[in-house]
């Protein structure tokens, strides 16, 4: 379907709604309709001559999350000549699902998500793609199903996990310990996500390369600072024996270093415990520096220029790429001064 032609949909669509309103003498019917609406407040009256994209964000479990949400509000605002239609997921697919099978009916231009798991999308994106609404995936992948996406932005997490791993060795040769046996756990984030999934396999292909090194345990964090928590103090009831910390983002980190305090062991650079977390938010940079945590693994929230930039080439007829990784650092307690004074999240 031509956009030129769901654009007149949605105007009749636009049309209809307001001749019911006029017709309707009770004002709860009304304030029912407005209640009805998603975030973006006057949706569908404002947005002639806009570009119309649907986000769905799986939830708001972290300040990474918040930080990634407001990039790409603020990329695909109305000043930039987009409409933006944002639904949070609050951590559930159904949720997600809801809201892209809502903007399929709204006759959007753009479906625009961050998949809280791979799998459990082929259904409603064969939707979407038998609509003519191009899907494009931000954050976080599926599993298969490549025809039914335009394109993906954001972090190689595979890469990611294999740059921790490639830091430990680093650690260990220049301590002169890479031959030493080396006792590992991990707190992996939400079962089946990309980001669990890609970090993990990363981090274990290195680990794979080294047979005095061994994964004795591991626990489900969700990413978030409470079951971090729980999982780490889960960990050393089990294991008191530990000798690395590898924790898949900075909330469970948080999480994770309460608890390891409370069993009265220390973390970092003179500590106890080397610690390695993910994402790279200003608090957890600011552990770096203090020797807290020994290496910090960023993951760039910022990936909202970048889609908006990808859309306006589909909207010109240019050909996309399938992938775009957003540039990546790796912050340790010799580098990390010179990127705290500019970490704005």
């Amino acid at each position: 379907m031509m956009r030129n032609e769901k654009r007149l949909i949605r105007a009749l669509i636009v049309l209809i709604a307001m001749l019911l309103i006029l017709v309707m003498a009770n004002g709860r019917f009304e304030q029912n309709q407005q209640s009805q609406m998603t975030e973006s407040e006057d949706y569908p009256f404002e947005e002639e001559n806009m570009i119309v994209v649907g986000f769905s964000q799986l939830g708001t479990e972290s300040v990474w999350r918040a930080t990634h949400t407001q990039s790409i509000q603020q990329a695909l605002s109305k000043e930039n000549g987009f409409f933006l239609q944002y639904e949070n997921a609050k951590q559930k697919q159904e949720n997600q699902i809801k809201a892209i099978r809502g903007f399929i009916s709204q006759r959007v231009d753009y479906i625009v998500f961050a998949p809280l798991m791979e799998d459990g999308w082929e259904t409603v994106l064969t939707e979407a793609k038998e609509a003519g609404i191009p899907v494009i995936l931000v954050d976080r992948k599926i599993s298969g199903a490549e025809d039914l996406y335009t394109t993906f932005i954001g972090s190689d997490m595979k890469e990611e996990g294999r740059q921790a791993g490639r830091w430990l060795e680093a650690y260990q040769r220049k301590r002169g310990r890479l031959n030493e046996p080396l006792r590992i756990v991990a707190l992996t984030g939400t079962l089946g996500s990309t980001s669990q999934i890609g970090r993990s396999s990363g981090f274990y292909e290195i680990v794979s390369q080294h047979d005095n090194w061994e994964i004795i345990a591991q626990e489900y964090g969700d990413f978030t600072v409470v079951k971090g928590k729980e999982a780490m103090a889960k960990l050393l009831r089990q294991n008191q024996d530990i000798d690395v910390v590898v924790s898949q983002n900075d909330e469970m980190t948080f999480g994770a270093m309460e608890a390891i305090q409370e069993a009265g062991f220390t973390t970092g650079i003179y500590g106890d415990m080397i610690l390695i977390s993910y994402d790279g938010v200003r608090d957890a940079l600011e552990l770096v520096d203090r020797g807290k945590i020994n290496c910090e693994i960023e993951c760039n929230p910022l990936q909202g220029e970048l889609l908006a930039e990808v859309i306006r080439k589909l909207e010109a007829g240019e050909t996309v790429e399938k992938e775009y990784f957003v540039e990546e650092l790796v912050f340790t307690r010799e580098n990390v001064k010179d990127y705290l004074p500019t970490r704005a999240y």
